[in-house]
């Protein structure tokens, strides 16, 4: 799969995780992936900019790497500036994935948000949705003079229904909003906007959560899909995806601009398999939502249509969605 070939993209927070697996996925389809992330070599074997770089050019593409702290507007613009200088003014995908709020957010699990200190907005929104609207200033810059070009906001279900908390369930909101009121003033220049949900990604960090959730509530309903890592997918699935949609006709892409995007539904649309052959659900599936509410249902998940729960059922179910 090598239509990304001369195209230019930006993965920013990509030393492990979701944004490790979309420079790879990115590098499968021959693009060349600037990648931006705090450390260069590895620490801890917590994952670095230089292991990433390894990993997308084993997938057959071109990786640079950048260290950029995306807390510093400065560190930045000078990004940009050098996309700008050796790529001569092009840039076609922007992937907003940096976030720093992790720890914050585990240190933080299981007390209501007025036990906490106020610091926990900060932690989850600054590298993260504040980060995301810088980038994606500067990436605007350079796609509308262009006339071309696809800004992805990762996002996630924490949008819509209770996880991890309020600061980041309103940050993730609010990447919605982004990425959809960006469309509409991007429209114009032929750029579009997506806001891009994963499903339940086993990336290094929320299988670390995964444990400790499963010490603290063992007879929770969701232990079901901690525990059995049921309908998880790779942080390469979200890769693939995004890869394929960078090179979708112009007039293709346009038809999404604006609008969520969840990654389980593009890749069954598009034919799209994980990393292990797999093929997750949605998490908006009978197939998943089923099993989740009755875990006896789980041996028999094959069987169950996968047919889309509707948004506002959905939004009927978030708000009596367990805590995690």
């Amino acid at each position: 799969m090598n239509n990304l070939v001369g195209k230019v993209a930006l993965v920013t927070g990509a030393t492990r995780g979701i944004g490790k697996g979309i420079a790879v996925g990115l590098g499968e389809a021959g693009a060349t992936v600037y990648i931006t992330g705090r450390s260069l070599e590895s620490t801890s074997g917590s994952g670095s900019l230089n292991d990433t770089k390894v990993a997308v050019e084993e997938a057959g593409g071109v990786c640079i790497a950048v260290q950029v702290d995306h807390s510093d507007d400065e560190q930045v613009r000078l990004l940009f500036e050098r996309i700008q200088d050796e790529q001569y003014g092009q840039l076609d995908l922007l992937v907003n994935n940096a976030y720093s709020g992790v720890k914050a957010l585990t240190d933080a699990n299981g007390k209501p948000f007025w036990e906490n200190e106020t610091s926990l907005w900060d932690a989850s929104n600054n590298v993260g949705l504040r980060s995301h609207y810088v980038a994606s200033v500067f990436a605007a810059q350079m796609m509308t003079k262009r006339k071309q070009g696809l800004i992805s906001t990762i996002s996630s279900w924490g949008g819509l229904s209770y996880i991890f908390g309020v600061a980041y369930g309103a940050g993730k909101a609010a990447c919605d909003r982004l990425a959809a009121d960006m469309a509409v003033e991007l429209k114009s220049y032929n750029v579009a906007s997506l806001s891009i949900w994963p499903g339940i990604v086993g990336t290094e960090h929320f299988s670390s959560l995964a444990d400790h959730f499963n010490e603290q509530h063992s007879n929770d309903p969701m232990k079901l899909m901690f525990s059995e890592r049921y309908n998880w997918e790779t942080p390469l699935l979200t890769g693939r995806v995004i890869a394929h949609l960078t090179g979708e006709l112009s007039s293709s892409i346009m038809r999404r601009t604006g609008k969520v995007q969840i990654v389980a539904e593009l890749a069954r649309q598009y034919g799209i398999l994980d990393q292990d052959g797999n093929s997750p659900v949605s998490l908006r599936s009978l197939r998943f939502v089923l099993p989740f509410g009755l875990p006896a249902l789980r041996k028999y998940s094959s069987l169950i249509p996968d047919i889309k729960v509707p948004w506002p059922l959905l939004l009927v179910g978030a708000l009596g969605s367990p805590k995690i």
